[in-house]
C-alpha cells in the first residue's frame, strides 16, 4: 500500500497550473515531418530522448459519432492522467497519425531521476563490475562441429557481457558500473519501470476511492491501447545506427523457417522479452528435448507390435474361419441389435495387437522414470537459468494489483504490525467471495460432467443404430464389416461430437473463469495468475481427460451378462468393449483428441493474428503510401495480453498429461508431442516477433504454479498406466491364462500356449434364456445354434453355479491388484530414488552462486570502506588545517 501512499501528492494537485499535454502542444502533426525519412526512430523530435512507452487514444472532437458528456467525461480523466505523470517525472511528447488524424499518439520518457527512484523502489538489480566466473560449458563436450551446426552464430547475435550485479540504491549510485547513462538502463529495464509508475498513476477520485492505472483506462476505453515499442522492422534491420536490431535478430535466428533446427537464442529472448518469457521458452524447449527420448522408444515400442501383429495368435483365432467364423456372438442391445460373428471384428483386432503388447508395458514403465527424471533435469536447468539471468535472489517485492488497490476501502488493524491497512473487503465478504467462486467453479464442472453423461447416452442410443443398420451379412462377408463395425463407428463419430462439444466448452468457460478470478479480487498479480491457473486446469482437466476416463476404466466394465444386463439410468443398456477390448478405442479418441487440437491450436495461433492484421493494415492504409513510424506499426499489430502466456503454459500442460497419462494406450504420443513442439516454438516466436505488439517485459524466476501440477500429473500417471493395462487391455488375463489356464490342471495343452485363448475367454448363453428379446426379430441364419457367446468369465448353462463368475475370473482379478501394486510400487521407488539422487541445484551451479555473493558483498564493502577512507581522510586534512590555522598566529 506505500505505493498508493506515495501518490497522495497528487490529490490536491491543479490541473491548470501544470498544464494538459493537449494545451502545451499542438497536435495538428507539423512535427512528424521530421521522422518521415526516419521510419524506424525510437525517440522524440529531439533524436535525444528515447520513447519508452506509447499511448495511445481517439481524438474526442474528430470523433464520427460525438456525444458530448460522455467524451467531455473521458477527455478530463486523460488531462488528469497525464498531468500526474508529468508531475511524477516523466516526460510526454504527442503527435497525430499519419495515417488517420483521429488517432492521437503520447510518447513517454522516462528520465534518469525518474528511472534511478523507481529502480531502487522496485528493488531491480543492476550491474556492479564485469563478471568473469560465467563460463557456460558446452552441452556437447568434444562434438564442437555438431555444436556449431545446431547453435546460433554468435557472430551474429553476439554474447551478453557479464556482470555482477546487486539490488540498486541512488545513494550507493558509485558503486555500480554506469559506462553510459543512456545504456545503463538498457530498453526492457525502460519499459517495466514507466509501466510500473503508468500503473499505479491516478486519474480521478470519486467518493473518496482512488481510480488509477493505465490498464483501467484502456479497458474503458479512454485509451485505446499502451504498450513499448519493438526496436525496429522485423524483415529488415534498422537504418539508425543506434537501433540494436534485436527484433530482426530474433527473427532471423529464432522465428525464421530456416533456423527450426537451431537452438533457441534464450539469452536474446530474455533480453528483449524478459525473463518471465524467457523461462516458458526455455521450458518449452527443454520439455522437446525431453520429449525425443521418449519419441524414440514410444517408437521402437510401436514396431516392435507392428513387426510382431501377425504372430498374435489370439488374433490370428479372431480371423480364422474355422475359428472366429464360427463363434456366434450374442447381441449387444435388447432388441434391434442382431448376433454376429467373430471374424467380423478381425481387423480392428489384428490394429490391436500393435498397442496392446509386451511393448505397451515396457513404456508404461519408462515413461514412468522419464516424466520423473524430466522434472528433475529441469529444477536443475532452472536453477542454471535463474543463475544466468541473475534472478537467484529476486528481491523485487511484488506489489498490490492495481485493480486490488483501487477497492481497498476497509480499514483493518494487521495482526503483526498493530498498524491501520486498508483492504477491498471484511473478512466476512471475503468467505462469502471464496463460496461464490467455488460454487461458480463446481457448477462449470458439473455442465462438463453433463456433458460426458450426454456423450454416453449417445454412444449407448447410435450403437443400436449402428449394430441394425451397419451388418448387412451374417457372415461377415460384406466389406464394410471388416472396416466399420458397430463399435468403431460409434466411437468415431462420439469422438469426434466430443471435441467439438471440449472445444466450445472451453471457448466459454475461459471467460467465465477469468469473471470468476475478477469477482475473487486476488491481492498481487502472482496471486491473480495461480488463481486462475488452478481454475483453469480443473476445468481443462475434467474437460479434456473425462472422456479418455470413461472409456480406460468405465465402458465395459458393468454390462452383466446377456441374460440379465445392466441398465444405465434405467433405460439405457450399459455399453460393451469390443471382443478385443476398449483400448483400441481409447487409442482413437486419443488420436483424435490430441490430434484435432494441435491442428486447431495451430491454425488459430498462426491464421487468426496474420488475418487480423492483414485486415488492419487494409482498412488503415486505404491506398496511402505515406511512411508510418514505428509506434504507429505498433499499433496496428495485435495485442498478445497479459495473459497471453498462461494461455501457452496451459496448452502445453494438456500435451503434457496426454502423453503421460494415457501414454500406455497410445506409444506414439510423444512423438505427435515431439513434432507439434517443434512446430509451437517456432509458431510463437513468429507471432511474438512478427504480429504481436512488444510485451512489457517481466521478472520471473522460475515457472510459478505450473510446477506443482506436472507434479501431480507425474504421480497420477503412475496409477492411470497401471490400470489401463490391468484394467483396459487384455495384456494380464493373457499372462494368466498362458501361465495357469493353458495347462493341466485347467487347460487341454501339454505346454504353455497362447492356444484357445479366444474361446477360453468367451462365455456361453443359451438363447432361450433371453428376456428382453423382441419375438419379432427372428434369430434368422442362426442354423443350428442354440448358444451365443459373449466376453466374460462366467460358468456355463447348466453348471450348478450358472451364469456365476468362475474360477479364472477371480484369478485374473487377483492378478490385477496384484499388477497395480507391484508396478505402482517399483515405479514409485524409482521415482522416488531418483528425486533424492538428483539435487535440484547441481553442484557447481551453488559453487558459483555462493561466489558471486561472496564477491558482491565484497566488493559493495571494499567500496563502501573506501568512500568512509576517503570521506575520513577529508574530515582529518580539514581538521589539521583548522588546527593549524588556529595555532600558527599563537605560536607568532
Amino acid at each position: 500500500m506505500f505505493i498508493t501512499a506515495a501518490l497522495e501528492n497528487f490529490d490536491q494537485m491543479v490541473l491548470s497550473s501544470f498544464g494538459t499535454l493537449e494545451s502545451q502542444q499542438d497536435l495538428r502533426s507539423p512535427q512528424f515531418e521530421e521522422f518521415n525519412g526516419k521510419p524506424d526512430s525510437l525517440y522524440f523530435n529531439d533524436g535525444q530522448r528515447r520513447i519508452d512507452f506509447v499511448l495511445v487514444y481517439e481524438d474526442e472532437s474528430r470523433k464520427e459519432t460525438n456525444k458530448k458528456g460522455s467524451n467531455e467525461k473521458q477527455r478530463k480523466k486523460r488531462q488528469a492522467y497525464e498531468s500526474n505523470l508529468i508531475h511524477d517525472g516523466l516526460q510526454l511528447e504527442a503527435t497525430r497519425s499519419v495515417l488517420d488524424d483521429r488517432l492521437v499518439f503520447v510518447k513517454v520518457h522516462a528520465p534518469w531521476e525518474v528511472l534511478c527512484t523507481y529502480a531502487e523502489l522496485m528493488h531491480i538489480k543492476l550491474p556492479l563490475k564485469p563478471n568473469d566466473l560465467k563460463t557456460r560449458s558446452s552441452a556437447f563436450g568434444n562434438f564442437t562441429w555438431f555444436s556449431k551446426v545446431l547453435q546460433v552464430d554468435e557472430s551474429i547475435i553476439k554474447p551478453e557481457q557479464e556482470f555482477f550485479t546487486a539490488p540498486f540504491e541512488k545513494n550507493r549510485m558509485n558503486d555500480f558500473y554506469i559506462h553510459d547513462k543512456d545504456t545503463f538502463f538498457n530498453p526492457a529495464t525502460r519499459s517495466r519501470i514507466v509501466y510500473f509508475i503508468l500503473s499505479r498513476i491516478k486519474y480521478q477520485v470519486r467518493e473518496n476511492v482512488k481510480k488509477f492505472g493505465i490498464n483501467k483506462l484502456v479497458s474503458s476505453g479512454i485509451y485505446k491501447a499502451a504498450f513499448p515499442l519493438h526496436d525496429c522492422n522485423f524483415s529488415c534491420p534498422s537504418e539508425d545506427f543506434s537501433c540494436p536490431n534485436e527484433r530482426y535478430l530474433l527473427y532471423m535466428e529464432w522465428a525464421h523457417p530456416r533456423s527450426i533446427y537451431k537452438k533457441q537464442p534464450l539469452d536474446l529472448i530474455r533480453k528483449y522479452y524478459g525473463e518471465k518469457i524467457g523461462i516458458y521458452f526455455a521450458w518449452l524447449g527443454y520439455y522437446t528435448q525431453m520429449l525425443l527420448l521418449a519419441a524414440v522408444v514410444g517408437v521402437a515400442c510401436f514396431l516392435y507390435g507392428f513387426v510382431n501383429r501377425n504372430n498374435c495368435t489370439w488374433s490370428k483365432e479372431v480371423c480364422d474361419p474355422n475359428i472366429g467364423g464360427n463363434i456366434v456372438m450374442c447381441p449387444q442391445c435388447d432388441n434391434l441389435c442382431p448376433f454376429w460373428k467373430l471374424n467380423i471384428t478381425c481387423e480392428s483386432s489384428q490394429k490391436l495387437c500393435i498397442f496392446d503388447s509386451f511393448g505397451t508395458l515396457v513404456f508404461a514403465v519408462f515413461m514412468g522414470v522419464w516424466v520423473t527424471l524430466f522434472l528433475e533435469f529441469w529444477k536443475r536447468r532452472q536453477a542454471e537459468l535463474e543463475y544466468e539471468w541473475d534472478t537467484v535472489e529476486l528481491q523485487q517485492e511484488e506489489q498490490p494489483r492495481p485493480e486490488y488497490e483501487a477497492r481497498c476501502t476497509h480499514v483493518v488493524i494487521n495482526e503483526i504490525t498493530q498498524e491501520e491497512e486498508r483492504v477491498p473487503f471484511t473478512t466476512w465478504g471475503k468467505c462469502i467471495r471464496a463460496v461464490l467462486c467455488a460454487s461458480a467453479v463446481l457448477f462449470w464442472i458439473l455442465l462438463i460432467i453433463a456433458s460426458v453423461i450426454g456423450i454416453i447416452v449417445y454412444r449407448l442410443s447410435v450403437f443400436i443404430v449402428f449394430s441394425a443398420k451397419l451388418p448387412k451379412n451374417f457372415n461377415g462377408t460384406d466389406p464394410i464389416q471388416k472396416y466399420l463395425t458397430p463399435q468403431t463407428a460409434t466411437s468415431i463419430t462420439a469422438s469426434l461430437i466430443s471435441f467439438v462439444i471440449i472445444m466450445i466448452l472451453n471457448i466459454i468457460y475461459e471467460k467465465v473463469a477469468i469473471m470468476i478470478t475478477n469477482f475473487e479480487l486476488p491481492r498481487t498479480q502472482t496471486d491473480y495468475e495461480n488463481s486462475l491457473t488452478m481454475k483453469m486446469f480443473l476445468f481443462q482437466f475434467v474437460n479434456y481427460y473425462s472422456s479418455c476416463f470413461y472409456i480406460a476404466f468405465f465402458k465395459g466394465k458393468f454390462v452383466g451378462y446377456p441374460g440379465d444386463p445392466v441398465y444405465w439410468l434405467g433405460k439405457y443398456r450399459n455399453e460393451e468393449c469390443d471382443p478385443g477390448g476398449c483400448l483400441f478405442e481409447l487409442t482413437t479418441q486419443l488420436t483424435i483428441i490430441m490430434g484435432g487440437k494441435a491442428i486447431l491450436n495451430n491454425i488459430q495461433e498462426v491464421l487468426l493474428p496474420w488475418v487480423k492484421n492483414l485486415i488492419g493494415r487494409c482498412r488503415t492504409v486505404s491506398g496511402s503510401e505515406k511512411i508510418s513510424p514505428r509506434w504507429e506499426q505498433d499499433y496496428h499489430l495485435q495485442l498478445m495480453g497479459r495473459l497471453g502466456l498462461f494461455y501457452e503454459y496451459l496448452e502445453m500442460i494438456i500435451q503434457f498429461g496426454f502423453v503421460t497419462l494415457f501414454v500406455a494406450s497410445f506409444p506414439l504420443a510423444p512423438l505427435l508431442a515431439l513434432v507439434n513442439n517443434i512446430l509451437e516454438i517456432r509458431v510463437d516466436a513468429w507471432k511474438m516477433t512478427t504480429q504481436y505488439r512488444r510485451m512489457v517485459p517481466e521478472k520471473a524466476q522460475d515457472i510459478g504454479a505450473w510446477q506443482p501440477i506436472m507434479q501431480g500429473i507425474a504421480i497420477l500417471a503412475v496409477v492411470t498406466n497401471a490400470m489401463i493395462i490391468a484394467f483396459t487391455s487384455d495384456m494380464i488375463p493373457r499372462l494368466v491364462y498362458y501361465w495357469s489356464f493353458s495347462v493341466p490342471p485347467y487347460g487341454n495343452h501339454t505346454h504353455y500356449t497362447m492356444e484357445g485363448y479366444i474361446n477360453n475367454t468367451l462365455s456361453i448363453f443359451n438363447i432361450a434364456d433371453f428376456k428382453n428379446r423382441s419375438k419379432g426379430n427372428p434369430y434368422s441364419g442362426l442354423g443350428d445354434h442354440t448358444t451365443c457367446r459373449y466376453r466374460d468369465f462366467r460358468y456355463p448353462p447348466g453348471h450348478p453355479q450358472e451364469y456365476k463368475h468362475n474360477i479364472y475370473y477371480w484369478h485374473v482379478i487377483a492378478a490385477k491388484l496384484a499388477f497395480i501394486i507391484v508396478m505402482e510400487h517399483i515405479i514409485y521407488s524409482v521415482k522416488f530414488f531418483l528425486s533424492y539422487a538428483i539435487p535440484d541445484v547441481s553442484k557447481s551451479t551453488k559453487s558459483k552462486i555462493k561466489r558471486e555473493k561472496y564477491l558482491t558483498q565484497k566488493l559493495l564493502h571494499e567500496n563502501h570502506l573506501k568512500d568512509m577512507t576517503k570521506n575520513m581522510g577529508v574530515i582529518a586534512e580539514s581538521i589539521i588545517g583548522a588546527i593549524d590555522n588556529n595555532l600558527r598566529p599563537k605560536l607568532e
